[in-house]
């Protein structure tokens, strides 16, 4: 069982660190441009670019983090990031006491809050690496990867009762104080960490970041799992505010519905997560990558056929059940490959370059789908969108590709 193997009291506060930060986003989920409607009245067309704009900005301010972090402790920089997101968070609800919220500030606070994430997964991948064995590294992430999906699943929820007691503010004061509970928690951590030196010249600049990409797209089994992900993530990420469309104002799914067709699903993610192991020890991890990674796309086109009542509702449920196990299977194991497969001089910037690179992705087709919709219709959207999907297991690493004198990216053993 992934739950019962002890990984030690230093690898237990880093989880309780993400823990606690991944239950406030949770709470937080979607918050900004929820109180851009109900605070600031803002057109769907300025909540639309703030959910999309932002967070691209986002992944621009984090290319000169990726170098100026890779050669520091990494549990600073983790707090560092932790500070930061609780200080812009913070400012929001401060900002709404005094009268004084506006759109651009919310713009300014997505924008922060996304380079910060980007900087901390990025150290602690990396500082992860360190804390714990190699084989125990695919334990660690099916951990990380149960934690969001049960934080997803509990988080809008509540945060959407929060949000109707308290007010449009209140998620956000949550979220912001759940990241400097996460500093706290990371602080904890005893044992002197050593600063990492530079190999050959120094790369401390904004385009050492490229180094991260050089590696992935050098790399056969990581490129191709890379150019795979970013359509896949873009593609999925994409169809959310196209649902929201289809099922609420032309379906006429009430709110609650709404929330539990996507809450409810996240359930799965526990159950591929603490899977991820077994399925890996028995079929071996080229496996998991060629068949699971295939699996997990088929479902999407499904959600272009939804129809009103309750049998859509249970469909919709049904298919994002399916997306999510898949999903949370796999992303621990690519996950742990990408760690093993990555130097450690390079893993901060490696893992800065994919998320750089999939939330580039995120924006860029959640504005193509969304204007798809706009000139068609949500459904023609979902349904390209879910043709689309289909032949990305094209892109998943072939097995042939291995016994030409490169080393077998996707062995089975570690």
């Amino acid at each position: 069982m992934v739950g019962s193997r002890p990984l030690g009291r230093k690898f237990g506060w880093l989880w309780a660190a993400y823990a606690v930060s991944a239950y406030g986003s949770g709470l937080g989920f979607g918050a900004l441009p929820l109180i851009a409607v109900l605070a600031l009245d803002a057109t769907p067309a300025e909540v639309s670019a703030l959910s999309a704009v932002g967070p691209a900005v986002g992944a621009l301010i984090a290319v000169p983090l990726a170098p100026w972090g890779e050669f520091r402790r990494k549990r600073p920089v983790m707090i560092a990031m932790d500070l930061t997101r609780c200080a812009v968070l913070a400012s929001v609800p401060v900002a709404y006491a005094l009268g004084w919220l506006g759109l651009a500030q919310l713009f300014v606070v997505s924008a922060v809050v996304a380079a910060a994430r980007i900087a901390f997964t990025a150290a602690g991948g990396a500082y992860l690496k360190s804390l714990v064995r190699p084989e125990d590294l695919l334990v660690a992430n099916s951990r990380f990867e149960s934690t969001n999906w049960s934080s997803l699943a509990v988080g809008p929820p509540l945060g959407g009762a929060a949000i109707g007691l308290f007010g449009p503010v209140a998620t956000v004061l949550a979220d912001a104080l759940s990241h400097l509970l996460s500093a706290l928690a990371l602080t904890a951590i005893r044992g002197r960490e050593e600063t990492p030196r530079p190999t050959g010249k120094s790369p401390v600049r904004a385009a050492g970041v490229l180094d991260g990409w050089r590696h992935i797209l050098g790399h056969p089994g990581l490129r191709a799992l890379y150019l795979n992900n970013l359509l896949v993530s873009g593609l999925i990420m994409a169809t959310e505010p196209l649902l929201a469309v289809l099922l609420l104002r032309q379906l006429g799914f009430p709110p609650w519905q709404y929330g539990l067709a996507f809450a409810a699903p996240c359930l799965g993610g526990l159950l591929g997560s603490r899977l991820a192991r077994r399925v890996v020890a028995r079929h071996g991890r080229h496996r998991v990558f060629r068949t699971v990674g295939t699996l997990r796309v088929v479902w999407l086109i499904g959600l272009a056929f939804v129809r009103p009542g309750v049998l859509g509702l249970v469909t919709v449920i049904v298919l994002e059940l399916a997306i999510i196990i898949t999903m949370s299977l796999y992303t621990p194991v690519l996950a742990t490959y990408r760690l093993e497969h990555t130097p450690t001089h390079l893993v901060t910037r490696t893992l800065s370059a994919w998320s750089i690179g999939q939330q580039a992705s995120i924006a860029t087709l959640t504005a193509l789908t969304g204007l798809l919709a706009d000139t068609t219709s949500p459904r023609t959207a979902l349904t390209t969108a879910g043709l689309l999907i289909l032949a990305t297991p094209l892109l998943l690493p072939r097995q042939e590709e291995t016994g030409r004198g490169v080393p077998d990216p996707l062995g089975a053993g570690y």
